[in-house]
């Protein structure tokens, strides 16, 4: 089944889960649209002290821009805005979903093959599709299998919605797993999300896979000139974002402190 201007996959939920989802499709080579209204709840970390590759820890704020910079420049586009519901029009063979989006401006359709909910803590949207969910108090849970799949074909789960645990590396570990199954289900070639160094396939007498690719020394050396480049401006000054809390503890919707 077919719909005019639809999204191979669309993510509901900008937070970690969200946009390293996000990232794994659009590499893939998925149109992806993220959608997300507020901020993850991630930034209101003081600092964050256990993620991979930052030695002394990180911002909690920067790390979320960083993974929105990520998904964009693979290719993942973003929208502000709340997903209010999701009507299943597809099948098992040809998923098809339209999601309904609240926005400053009103509401709108948008229809896509898959989705990925990654929304903690908001599944309100999902009633109705035939995903088993599990309340517990003023949470609720999504049921998947070991690789993010829900009962519903072309719908998947990821993030701290599936009851993880509630830690950002866990969360993008489980958002990538997932997102690779999304892209394996939806008949995209895909072997592993790999840059290898020239020959490192084709000089064994191999096809670069897909979704694989060789650089030689010249991009190489590109690529990393460009990397420091893009964490040193990152990284040239104090985040200008104020510490975040509880929001119940401040008068304020974002739980911004004032200091």
């Amino acid at each position: 089944m077919s719909e005019p201007n639809s999204w191979d996959a669309l993510v509901v939920g900008g937070g970690v889960a969200g946009l390293t989802a996000a990232t794994f499709l659009a590499r893939a080579g998925l149109d992806t649209l993220v959608v997300n209204e507020g901020e993850s709840i991630v930034r209101r970390n003081a600092h964050l002290e256990n993620v991979p590759g930052f030695p002394a820890g990180v911002n909690s704020r920067l790390f979320t821009d960083l993974l929105t910079e990520q998904a964009e420049r693979s290719g993942a586009d973003r929208r502000t805005g709340r997903v209010i519901a999701l009507d299943v029009l597809g099948d098992e063979d040809d998923p098809l979903f339209w999601a309904t989006v609240e926005t400053e401006d009103g509401e709108e359709t948008i229809p896509t093959a898959r989705v990925v909910a990654a929304s903690w803590a908001d599944a309100s949207y999902l009633e109705g599709t035939g995903v088993e969910r599990r309340d517990a108090g003023s949470k609720t849970y999504v049921e998947v299998d070991d690789l993010g799949r829900t009962a519903v074909p072309g719908l998947y789960a990821a993030g701290r919605l599936t009851e993880i645990y509630h830690q950002a590396v866990v969360a993008a570990g489980d958002a990538a797993e997932t997102a690779i199954t999304l892209v394996h289900d939806s008949g995209t070639p895909f072997y592993n999300d790999w840059v290898a160094p020239t020959g490192y396939f084709t000089d064994r007498g191999r096809e670069v896979p897909p979704a694989c690719e060789e650089i030689d020394a010249d991009e190489r050396e590109r690529r990393e000139a460009e990397s420091r480049a893009v964490m040193q401006e990152f990284f040239a000054e104090p985040h200008e974002e104020p510490q975040r809390t509880h929001p119940s503890l401040v008068d304020d919707d974002l739980g911004r402190l004032d200091e």
